[in-house]
């Protein structure tokens, strides 16, 4: 365990973007909210987890807050109250948060923009729609095992544009 300053720094230079994407995925400020915060308590917990060799922090801190609010949505209380959001709440929390982060702001679609289609398609179904990798297989009419290999080509062809 670190200390709070750099619990500080960690939060403060990477809640916005971390926050975007697990909104996007739940499209619920409260929730998106909640499962933030418990993101970052599990950052905190498991930051000795973290090996630089596999990839940059910010990609591991986003993994973990893209498991959780997988495992949100996935939850009971998370389906019954989709089924009971009214479209107006939906839409204003909707618009309030889309223009607190955009990717194309950090370049992020531009670098996704130099795949090989066949990547982008995996990446935008499993990093930024929620998908499963086996969701993704079924949705593309593909083996899994090509959907972890275009995931995993994808994402190495996007860390030579961060090291």
């Amino acid at each position: 365990m670190g200390n709070e300053k750099a619990f500080n720094y960690l939060y403060d230079n990477y809640s916005k973007a971390l926050f975007a994407v697990v909104f996007r995925l739940l499209q619920n400020q409260i929730l998106a909210e909640d499962v933030l915060q418990e993101s970052f308590v599990k950052i905190w917990k498991n930051i000795a987890q973290y090996d630089k060799q596999k990839g940059t922090l910010f990609t591991w801190m986003l993994n973990v807050c893209r498991n959780q609010a997988i495992d949100a949505t996935r939850s009971k209380g998370f389906k019954n109250a989709q089924q009971n959001q009214t479209i107006e709440n939906n839409v204003n929390v909707w618009s309030k948060s889309v223009d607190s982060f955009k990717p194309e702001n950090i370049g992020l679609l531009k670098l996704q923009d130099k795949l090989k289609p066949e990547y982008r398609e995996v990446i935008d179904l499993v990093y930024y729609k929620g998908f499963s990798q086996s969701d993704a297989a079924e949705w593309l009419k593909i083996p899994i095992g090509t959907v972890k290999t275009r995931c995993r080509a994808a994402l190495m062809e996007l860390r030579k544009y961060f090291d």
